[in-house]
């Protein structure tokens, strides 16, 4: 099943049409509140403000899997990330990303983007898949991998020619 054809709601609940950024460049990451990944909020948000005219989408799942790091419910985090990190970029629901509960959004990048020792686990916060526009995993980077080491796999993923 293609990244796009996957069911997500927002934080609110709603359904999100994942259809629609079929085209885009994605960054999927699974988020905390309370963890020291946390500051990221912030640099992918300026990521996603620098890029998104060319094509660029951060999508944030909340996840509370890894020493319950975001307890709050999605629509607290979706709040707490706008007013401390000026947020914009769509925060979506709190997700499960391990285990048979998993959603099958990240089931899927886990599949297509295993990691370490092709193990599929996601082994904490701020796990991040770049989406090419026609919802192949390019890269998973781990939470220790942001900021600039990110940047030249987004541009080149950004210059990929797409006709959809």
């Amino acid at each position: 099943m293609s990244i796009h054809e996957h069911e997500c709601h927002t934080f609110r609940g709603e359904l999100f049409n994942l259809r629609a950024l079929r085209g885009q460049v994605l960054l999927i990451v699974n988020v905390a509140s309370r963890c020291g990944f946390t500051p990221q909020l912030g640099e992918l948000e300026r990521l996603y403000r620098r890029h998104r005219d060319r094509g660029f989408t951060v999508l944030a799942f909340p996840c509370n899997q890894f020493a319950r790091q975001s307890p709050e419910t999605a629509l607290d985090f979706c709040a707490f990330s706008s007013t401390r990190y000026g947020v914009t970029f769509p925060v979506m629901e709190k997700v499960k990303v391990n285990g048979r509960n998993a959603h099958p959004l990240f089931v899927e990048l886990k599949r297509q983007a295993p990691g370490l020792l092709r193990t599929g686990v996601i082994k904490w916060n701020f796990t991040k898949f770049l989406v090419a526009r026609d919802g192949r995993v390019i890269e998973r980077f781990s939470p220790r991998r942001h900021g600039a080491e990110l940047l030249q796999a987004l541009e080149q993923a950004l210059d990929e020619d797409f006709r959809l």
